[in-house]
């Protein structure tokens, strides 16, 4: 017999074990460690899913370096997101010293207001996600300065969480320069400009549906001890030296991104570029750092590293905003990027034994009607998220999967599109192991499970597009559609 021969396919019930499994061994790690489960109980937990995972392989006979090839390959596709993790922590902790993240809170205090603040960081997280194209980007810059806001004025930071990221999610959808915008396009072989125009038809009434959900949530919810902001402000002036100057290292960033320059490379830039700053502006702070008493270039180059790497603080007479002002730089994401990890190695042994295949085959086969044909797309975008551990994968592999469907129904291939984008890309950050959730949850610093409340626009997109296939309202037809390039919603 060859190997091939020794291999049998998988059964539904025994693709799904290692699922079930897996969200058992999660739900224990929270509720036995909390907020504390993301630091090693839920790694623990997808670890012992793939092993769960690999002997199911081996019962079937999958070979161990088939498997093990397939973890290698699954974490491949996430050193990406590893590195702009990274290059995130570093960010941070250069713009803290530099005296950015505090000027950019010090305007924010003078500019918002409490019973409002809420809609407004959906909209300016949703208005800088449409001009950079990326919710990563977005939440890791205007994210953090909105949540450190919200922490001095006393606001919920799991509400503020949740409209950061469901503005950075809206931008994100409909901006052409969105990574996952063009994947979905490309997957479904719709035009993109014609793809976004489509996803119009179910993402402004989702975005309207947020806006007011937030609105509502800013009238009713009183701040919890709110400090007075003048106190606050003038901490802020005993600790930094804020000038207008040092917005232009955010602007720099956002402007980069704008002109198509890689997300890693602007990143990297903006926390050089605020190394720099905290040089020229903040070189007290940069000799504390450094442990010197004078500033030469070695002071300068271990203060900023420091900085940009390990665990520091800036100490103020606020003890509030010591909190906010310790930041962790590249080493406070390793803990993420150990989930990342362990999560990809959990989505390689699934694909490699056919779980993957099996799971969103079963899927296929319920698609009897066109509402059946939507919905079994959308489940199959939510299933890979949690499985796959990946919203790139959760776009390609139904995209793959349902294109000829679609096409047989004689459905216009913007159908397929949008609905792979209000399920998949979406849905992703609402995953704690997927590398959205932990991303989005370690940026912010708020767990998963507590923003996901608040995250309506993720969790409403694709009921949206359900209720939009189940009446049938605006689903094009293949056979009758003017050319897509010249197309109108």
């Amino acid at each position: 017999m060859t190997e091939e021969t020794d291999k049998r396919s998988i059964p539904l019930w025994l693709a799904l074990l290692p699922l079930l499994f897996l969200i058992t061994m999660l739900a224990a790690s929270v509720s036995l460690f909390s907020d504390n489960s993301s630091y090693g109980p839920n790694q623990i937990a997808l670890m012992l899913a793939a092993g769960a995972a690999a002997l199911i392989g081996l019962y079937l006979g999958e070979s161990w370096a088939d498997m093990e090839r397939a973890m290698v390959e699954g974490i491949s596709l996430a050193l990406k997101a590893c590195l702009i993790l990274l290059a995130v922590g570093s960010l941070i902790g250069s713009w803290m010293l530099a005296g950015t993240a505090p000027a950019v809170i010090y305007a924010g205090l003078g500019i918002l207001d409490p019973s409002w603040f809420y809609p407004a960081a959906l909209i300016i997280c949703a208005l800088v996600a449409v001009s950079i194209g990326s919710s990563w980007t977005t939440a890791g810059t205007v994210g953090i300065a909105l949540m450190g806001i919200a922490q001095i004025m006393g606001l919920s930071l799991p509400i503020t969480a949740g409209a950061v990221i469901s503005g950075a999610y809206f931008g994100d959808k409909m901006s052409p320069l969105s990574d996952t915008t063009n994947l979905a396009a490309a997957m479904a072989g719709s035009d993109l400009f014609a793809h976004i125009r489509y996803m119009m038809l179910t993402t402004v009434p989702t975005y309207i549906i947020t806006l007011i959900t937030f609105v509502l949530i800013g009238l009713n919810y009183q701040p919890q001890g709110v400090a007075d902001s003048s106190t606050v402000l003038a901490a802020i002036d005993s600790a930094f030296y804020i000038t207008p100057w040092l917005l232009l290292v955010p602007l720099a960033v956002v402007g980069l991104i704008i002109f198509r320059t890689r997300p890693l490379i602007a990143l990297l830039a903006g926390a050089l570029l605020g190394g720099l700053f905290a040089v020229i502006f903040q070189p007290g702070l940069v000799m504390k750092i450094a442990e010197a008493d004078v500033l030469n270039f070695q002071a300068a180059y271990q203060g900023v590293i420091k900085a940009m790497t390990v665990s520091t603080g800036v100490e103020t007479n606020n003890a509030a905003l010591n909190d906010l002002f310790a930041t962790k730089g590249m080493a406070g994401m390793m803990p993420t990027v150990w989930l990342v990890i362990c999560a990809m190695t959990f989505g390689g042994v699934m694909e490699a034994i056919g779980a993957l295949a099996c799971i969103s085959a079963a899927l296929l086969r319920l698609a009897h009607s066109i509402f059946g044909l939507f919905a079994s797309t959308v489940a199959s975008c939510l299933a890979l998220n949690a499985t796959a551990s990946d919203q790139y994968l959760a776009i390609v592999i139904p995209g793959k999967m349902f294109s000829k469907a679609y096409a047989k129904r004689g459905l216009a291939p913007v159908n397929l599109s949008r609905t792979l984008e209000d399920s998949g890309t979406v849905t992703s950050v609402l995953v704690p192991w997927n590398t959205c959730g932990a991303y989005q949850s370690r940026v912010l610093g708020v767990d998963t499970w507590h923003y996901l409340p608040y995250a309506v626009f993720n969790y409403v997109s694709p009921f949206m597009t359900l209720l939009f296939a189940a009446l049938q309202i605006k689903i094009r037809q293949a056979l009758t559609q003017e050319p897509e390039t010249a197309e109108q919603p």
